[in-house]
């Protein structure tokens, strides 16, 4: 159990280090940023997916029921739907003459949910098996680098400094270790951490199908949008690749 923890802990502290990837991107021109986010958010969405599909699922169907795993899994996009719409509600509802820092503490609180979250997943994936915690978190991490920029962007425009936002970015990414703090002391028993890992499963799917991939749905060049299926698919060869790991 020790190397569980050793291993969960050191996963999640350096997913939590990505937070302050915004740091790379003061000397980046705002159109070459955008335009390599793209492509990152297009190879995240692919390592989120493979993760589910070719990782997290084959495990829980070997250990655990199909049908409460597919329950669990249901039950967690739906969850994640209603979080994502009632901080949407709260932000269209905080009027228009309140001040523009309303939305960047919105920002964090979110920000910090889904990093907990992601402690979670990461942690429980761990309790099943190293290799499967590893493919996780890597996924996880894949897909925390467009996120943080885009988090540091969202909290410089709302008017804060980039030494601000930098210093919020990572405290609300700590929540991470908060996250697998919490599978690790009170999960017992095999069925519980087969549970979270399905709701982590879900996570990764909603965040792939709901965020990443309509945002990639943006781009109207044939061109960039066939670079970003090839980015997509090299991002779920990544996650079959570690398949060599286990």
């Amino acid at each position: 159990m020790a190397q569980i923890w050793l291993y969960s802990l050191v996963s999640v502290a350096i997913v939590s280090l990505i937070s302050l990837v915004g740091l790379i991107t003061l000397g980046v021109r705002q159109e070459r940023l955008q335009k390599v986010l793209s492509y990152v958010v297009s190879f995240s969405a692919g390592a989120l997916l493979g993760d589910v599909f070719i990782h997290i699922l084959p495990e829980i169907m070997v250990e655990g029921n199909a049908l409460s795993t597919s329950v669990y899994i249901l039950a967690g996009i739906v969850l994640f739907f209603v979080l994502e719409r009632f901080l949407l509600w709260h932000h269209s509802h905080t009027g228009h003459n309140e001040s523009i820092h309303s939305m960047t503490y919105l920002t964090v609180f979110g920000d910090a949910l889904h990093n907990f979250l992601d402690g979670m997943a990461i942690a429980a994936s761990f309790l099943i098996s190293v290799p499967v915690g590893i493919a996780t978190t890597v996924a996880v991490m894949l897909h925390e680098i467009p996120q943080e920029i885009g988090q540091f962007a969202v909290l410089v425009h709302g008017g804060w400094s980039r030494k601000k936002a930098l210093i919020y970015n990572f405290l609300s990414a700590l929540t991470a270790v908060l996250g697998a703090v919490v599978v690790l002391l009170f999960t017992q028993g095999t069925e519980q951490p087969l549970a979270l890992l399905a709701i982590g499963a879900a996570s990764f799917i909603y965040v792939a199908m709901s965020d990443l991939i309509p945002e990639l749905h943006k781009e109207t060049s044939p061109k960039k949008s066939l670079i970003q299926l090839f980015w997509m698919i090299i991002g779920i060869g990544v996650m079959a690749l570690m398949l060599l790991l286990e």
